[in-house]
């Protein structure tokens, strides 16, 4: 596969836009109001139908793909993800969600492999464990997920929430890991960096770190071979 420019967009708590190739992909679009930190104290929510839903952008294109990781608020949202999707946008998702999302979507689970035009995908595991340093658990294993994505002739993971696992040893190569880190129903910062010896990636960039110090996480990563990429709310990484 010819490599092609990927761009990366942050927002919170593990939302990124990926685009490679005119291809639009969300992931775990769900902004919260309580995210609003750009932005002015007095916050003038009438401009949303959802008055602690918004999008950072009025103006962020629409979506080919979304994929959801799990079901909780922050990372699956209605309102936000019917704002993002055009009338043929795939939306990828476990089961779960379909409370939420309702039916007319594409149900995933780990282990799963899917393809959308030149774009490929391998549905992984998400889970948190009992060792795992994690404050809140979801034991549920298979319920919540995370993303393999081949595009653009990089191959980027998005972990989803989930506390560091076994499974990471059988990625093969990853260019992007996109890990959390604020360990509330996530791995914490020691636990990321475990992630990193593990799946070898050649960039990270934290996400779930509303709870967490970048500037630790920067500190103790400083001497690993990945470059470590700190991206505010909106900051756009761009991998040739």
């Amino acid at each position: 596969m010819a490599q092609k420019k990927i761009s990366i967009k942050f927002f919170q708590p593990s939302w990124f836009q990926i685009k490679s190739d005119n291809k639009i992909i969300y992931i775990d679009p769900a902004y919260l109001g309580k995210y609003y930190i750009k932005y002015p104290k007095k916050i003038d929510f009438t401009k949303w139908p959802d008055p602690i839903d918004g999008l950072p952008d009025k103006n962020l294109e629409k979506a080919d793909l979304i994929l959801i990781t799990h079901h909780h608020k922050d990372h699956c949202k209605a309102v936000t993800l019917n704002r993002l999707k055009k009338a043929n946008t795939i939306i990828v998702a476990p089961e779960i969600c379909t409370k939420e999302l309702g039916k007319n979507i594409k149900i995933t689970k780990p282990g799963d492999k899917i393809k959308v035009g030149k774009i490929e995908i391998e549905t992984t595991f998400a889970y948190n464990t009992e060792q795992g340093s994690s404050t809140q658990k979801v034991y549920h294993k298979g319920e919540c997920v995370g993303f393999v994505i081949h595009i653009g002739g990089k191959t980027i993971y998005h972990a989803g929430d989930t506390d560091f696992i076994l499974e990471m040893k059988k990625f093969g190569k990853i260019d992007i890991a996109l890990l959390p880190i604020g360990g509330t129903f996530t791995m914490n910062i020691n636990e990321a960096i475990q992630a990193i010896h593990t799946i070898k990636p050649k960039v990270v960039i934290p996400m779930h770190n509303m709870k967490a110090s970048l500037t630790e996480f920067k500190q103790k990563t400083k001497d690993l071979e990945a470059k470590v990429v700190i991206l505010k709310i909106g900051e756009v990484f761009d991998l040739e």
